[in-house]
């Protein structure tokens, strides 16, 4: 669910106990029965707390896979829902979200920095996944980036 890079710096190794954590905190949740119920051309609505939400693609800053669950974050709010990465991706649009590791989505639009093995969206660091970093690259700078060191 997470990795540690050596030497292991101690604000990473509390951020990755909390991701463990939270997820564990989901699995154990028995009432949490989230699931996005539709989407349209600009929004999608996530069954959450037995309430529906109603999440414009424009407000989505980045969204993180827990396993079989993804963690929708916005500027107000986190939205718990019960599916893979991989089914969300297929929902929202490709042009404004780009896979960037095997756990993050991020919106093109709130990334404000990034290095070869980091993206910076606010004060969030998302890792920079190996496998997705020539085409993040390629796609969001296009072909003048270098990904040397």
């Amino acid at each position: 669910m997470d990795y540690l890079l050596k030497p292991i710096e101690k604000v990473r190794a509390e951020k990755a106990i909390n991701k463990a954590i939270t997820y564990k905190k989901l699995l154990t949740d028995q009432a949490q029965t989230n699931t996005i119920e539709s989407n349209a051309e600009d929004h999608l609505f996530i069954k959450a707390d037995r309430k529906y939400y109603k999440v414009y693609f424009r407000d989505i800053r980045f969204i993180e896979g827990l396993k079989d669950y993804v963690v929708i974050h916005t500027q107000n709010q986190k939205l718990f829902t019960a599916m893979n990465l991989k089914t969300i991706h297929q929902k929202i649009p490709s042009l404004l979200f780009m896979r960037v590791s095997k756990s993050y989505l991020v919106n093109r639009n709130y990334i404000e920095s990034f290095d070869n093995h980091t993206i910076y969206v606010g004060a969030v660091e998302i890792p920079l996944g190996e496998t997705y970093r020539k085409d993040f690259f390629s796609s969001y700078m296009g072909s003048t980036a270098s990904t040397d060191e």
